[in-house]
Formats: structure tokens, sequence, C-alpha cells
């Protein structure tokens, strides 16, 4: 029974934010509350809620206190060589927005954190999705892919959970896996390619003038679908050719005057906004590269880390005290939707854990394996992977459902190295899991809707984990 009401549970939340009935947040708090009654449990509902919060508040400081500090060194202009060398290569072709987008993001996932991947990508690309009229959507899918096949970094997490799990060392599961793991970030640039060149089709070669000219907020889930998708307000070229209008048209290849006023019109960030700090550059940057090392090597927790960094770049760049509560302030926002999106996502994790509805789908999902795919364990792993990882949290599946699945796959001579191999093939479509904190972070900043970029990614997502897969075991790795 509780495996029903689980899968149960899951279903309607997700029916639930895709069909826009409710929001995340309400949904993440009233359907498991609803479900902790329905099995009988309704008397222990404040001690899972409590629990769930207890287990995610590190990660809601840390997410916190990260989005001050990455907000802050982008205020003060870090990132703003990198933003403009992307742009560079943009230019107002939709097709090199969007594998823009993958690149940085596959760029900045060097660091391991999905936040502040998504901080930064979104920061940059934003306003050049707005101008050129480009669905949101498109941005988040790619940004959330590309991030999902680099969490597989060891410093990222799936890959030290799963060799702790195991008791196996980490570059012994990592390092044979960069062959697959290569393979599934070029799909994410083929994809995105693809998804730029419909883009293109849809939006047309807009000239600066037009794109120049401010935007709704339309987000456009039918984006990437060629003739069948809605074109949003101010993209009329596509229907007047290539060409655009006017002797400003850019190309693809950059020529004309949209490409000579390219440094004017699509810098994304405000290359003269006051809170810049150009003589504290390489202070900045030391202080951010030190964070990163200091995460790396575990010197601190991460949330410390994240509010010492923050309380130290906000008294450095910004002495004054009003300075530094403007800078606050314009960053609350963020802060306050990621905080009370994780708090929310506490209550349906410990509803999920507490009522013990996540071991019985775990077990039933195990049990239902045939006897006859034992030797063939690493497959089946890599596939569990996909809808495990998306339903439950990182620390459920590897702590709780690898070890059973490493067991019966040695039983039937598999080695355990290659059930922690496939168990990472599912990351792409786990960054987009309503389960994952940095997703709010992302759809939150670029102004999406959680269930408009769950319909456009998950099925972009599970086609990538599918590349990994059939890489590992085309390569012999799996």
């Amino acid at each position: 029974m509780l495996t029903i009401l689980g899968f149960a549970m899951i279903a309607t939340f997700l029916v639930l934010i895709m069909t826009k009935k409710m929001s995340p947040i309400a949904a993440l708090v009233l359907i498991p509350a609803l479900f902790c009654v329905a099995v009988g449990q309704g008397a222990q509902l404040g001690d899972y809620v409590i629990e769930g919060v207890g287990k995610l508040a590190p990660t809601a400081a840390m997410l916190m206190f990260a989005i001050v500090y990455f907000g802050v060194m982008i205020d003060v202009g870090l990132f703003d060589p990198i933003v403009r060398g992307i742009l560079r290569f943009c230019k107002a072709d939709p097709m090199r927005v969007v594998v823009g987008t993958a690149v940085l993001a596959a760029i900045v996932s060097l660091d391991g954190d999905g936040s502040t991947t998504f901080m930064i990508t979104v920061s940059a690309m934003y306003p050049l999705y707005k101008r050129l009229g480009m669905s949101l959507v498109v941005m988040t899918g790619v940004a959330a892919t590309a991030n999902g096949v680099m969490n597989t970094l060891p410093w990222g997490g799936p890959t030290a959970r799963a060799a702790t799990a195991l008791k196996l060392d980490a570059a012994d599961i990592f390092v044979p896996m960069i062959p697959a793991l290569a393979m599934g970030l070029l799909f994410v640039f083929i994809l995105s390619y693809v998804l730029g060149l419909r883009e293109r089709k849809r939006v047309g070669y807009l000239s600066l003038d037009e794109a120049l000219v401010p935007e709704s907020e339309t987000v456009l889930v039918g984006a990437g679908g060629g003739k069948g998708a809605k074109a949003s307000k101010g993209s009329k070229a596509a229907e007047s050719g290539a060409a655009g209008t006017g002797a400003g048209t850019g190309t693809g290849g950059g020529e004309g005057a949209g490409a000579d006023a390219e440094d004017e019109g699509f810098q994304g960030l405000d290359p003269n906004r006051a809170t810049l700090r150009p003589k504290l550059y390489w202070f900045n940057a030391g202080l951010t590269v030190a964070l990163l090392a200091a995460m790396i090597m575990e010197l601190l927790p991460i949330p410390v880390l994240f509010l010492l960094g923050a309380a130290l770049a906000l008294t450095v760049n910004y002495p004054k005290m009003a300075e530094q509560k403007e800078r606050i302030a314009a960053h609350a926002d963020n802060v306050l939707n990621v905080s009370g999106m994780v708090f929310a996502a506490a209550v349906f994790t410990g509803v999920l854990t507490g009522t013990g509805m996540v071991k019985h789908m775990a077990d039933w999902l195990v049990g239902a394996i045939p006897e006859g795919m034992g030797p063939h364990m690493a497959l089946v792993t890599g596939l569990l992977s996909l809808p495990l990882t998306y339903f439950m949290s990182n620390d459920g599946f590897y702590f709780g459902v690898l070890p059973v699945l490493a067991e019966a796959g040695a039983a039937h001579g598999v080695s355990p190295l290659e059930i922690a191999r496939a168990s990472l093939v599912g990351q792409a479509l786990h960054m987009s899991s309503p389960l994952v904190p940095a997703v709010y972070v992302l759809v939150g900043m670029a102004k999406v809707e959680f269930g408009d970029h769950t319909r456009f990614t998950v099925k972009w997502a599970a086609l990538t984990s599918l590349v990994v897969l059939a890489a590992g075991i085309l390569f012999g790795i799996i």
C-alpha cells in the first residue's frame, strides 16, 4: 500500500505543477501532508516535517549565502570577461546563443555547485534571450542538462556518495567514466545546436534595433519545435525571412552593423553599472578561487564557507553600511524564493522518508528485477538511476538503494565498480528533479514556471542519460 501511495503522491505532485493547478511551494507542502494523513500517520506529520527541515537546513543556508556571494561577485564585475567572451561568440544568432549557454554552463559547472552554475549562466544569458525573443525554457533546459552531466565530478557529490556507500575509491569510479561522460556532454552540445537552429527558424535573424525592443516575459514551452512553436511578441522578423529589415541586420557569421555594434547592444550585464569594483577585481578573483579550493578540500562545511565569503565580499567591496544593505536587498527576492522552496521540499522529502514510502518504493523496484537480469545488473542499475534519482534525493539513492543493487550484482559476479559507475548515469535527469534545491535557483532567476521547465527538459535530460549509458556499455566501462 505504501508503495502505491508513494508513487501516487509523486504523480499527483508532478501533474499539479505541470498543469499549473498549484504553485510548487503549495504542492510541496499540501500534497505530502494529505498523503501522510491518508496512510494513517497524520499525528506524526510534525515530526516528519521537522526532521526533513533539519536535514535540508544546511542546504538552505548554503544556497542563501551562495546567492548573496555570487550575486555580489556578479555585481562587482568578476564574471564580466567570461560573459563578454560568450556574448561575443553568440552575437545576435539564436543558434549561437543556445550553444553558448551550454558551453558557459559546462565551464562554470567545474566548481561542482549547481546553484553557482545557474546564477552565473542565467545572469549572463537572460538579457540576450529576452532581447532576441527566445524561449527561456530552452535556456533553463540546456543549462540544467549540461550541469547534470558535469555534476558527476568527484567533488560534485554523486561520485563521492557512490564511493562512500560501496567503500570504493572515487577516482576508480570517475576516471574510467570520463569517455562516457564526454559523450554525454558532446550530446548536450549537439542538442543545443539543434535547439538553437529551431530557435533561429522560429525567431529569425533580428536587426540590432529589433533585438533591443523590450520583450514581454513570455515562456515558450513549444520552443525548439520549429514552425509549430509560438513566437513571442517582437519576433516577427521570422515571418519576413532570415534577412530581417534595414541595414543593421546581423547574420550567423556576424556580418553587418549588428555584429559591429555587438559589444554595445549585447553586453548582458551593464558595463557601466554603479556596483562595479574594477580596482578590486583580483581580490575578488582570489577570494573566489580560495573559496572554491576550500570547498573541494572540505576545510569547512560549505554553508560556513559561503557565509564567511559573503560577509567578507560585502565588507571589502561595499564598506558603507547603506551599500551593503542595498546589495542584500537586491538579491533578497532570489534568497527568499529559493530558501522557501527548499523548506517546502523538506516537507515532501520528510513525509516520503518518514512514512516509509521511499523505502517501499525502492524495495518494490529492486524486487521487480527478473532473476535472469542478474548478470546484467550494471545495465539495470543505469536504467534504474534515471527514475530513482529523479524521484529520490541523491542520499536516498546512493545510501539506500545502491548497496542493495551492488549486493544483487555481486551474487552474479558483477563488480561493485561497474554498479557504481552505472549509478552516475541518471545525473543529467536528476538536476531537474523537484527535490534538487539548485533547480529552483535556475527557474526563479530565469522567471520560468517549474512545470514549464519540467515539461521541456525531462525528455532531453533522460535522452542524455541514456547516451551516457550507451557510451559506457560501448566502451566497456559499464
